[in-house]
């Protein structure tokens, strides 16, 4: 390192001392410090004006529709649950109507095969 960076970093810690001074006398300062809350709590305000507008016209929130999304997802993973189950009924459904029909052809054969009998 040469001088000229000695003489950059010293300059940033100063500089860094400066804005924390500055920002310590301005917490400090109650003039500041009222503006500041009074700043915030408008904001707050605001936005609570905000959301009473948007319901008095019927649109949701933010938090609303995020909400809304995790139902919907959530709804959305149960159909397809139930899908895949309403798919191995129907898949054993049909198993078992190869197993009735194999059974009802060998009946069939064997009543082909049937001797009657005598009057």
């Amino acid at each position: 390192m040469g001088a000229e960076d000695y003489s950059q970093e010293g300059g940033r810690s100063r500089g860094g001392d400066a804005v924390g001074d500055l920002a310590n006398a301005l917490l400090d300062n109650p003039v500041f410090s009222q503006a500041l809350a009074t700043a915030l709590g408008m904001g707050e305000r605001a936005a609570q004006a905000q959301r009473a507008a948007m319901d008095a016209v019927g649109l949701p929130s933010a938090e609303e529709l995020g909400r809304l999304e995790r139902r919907v997802r959530s709804f959305s993973d149960r159909i397809e649950a139930l899908e895949d189950q309403l798919d191995r009924v129907a898949a054993d459904v049909s198993a078992m109507r190869r197993q009735l029909d194999d059974r009802t052809e060998v009946s069939a054969d064997q009543e082909s095969l049937r001797v009657s009998e005598p009057e």
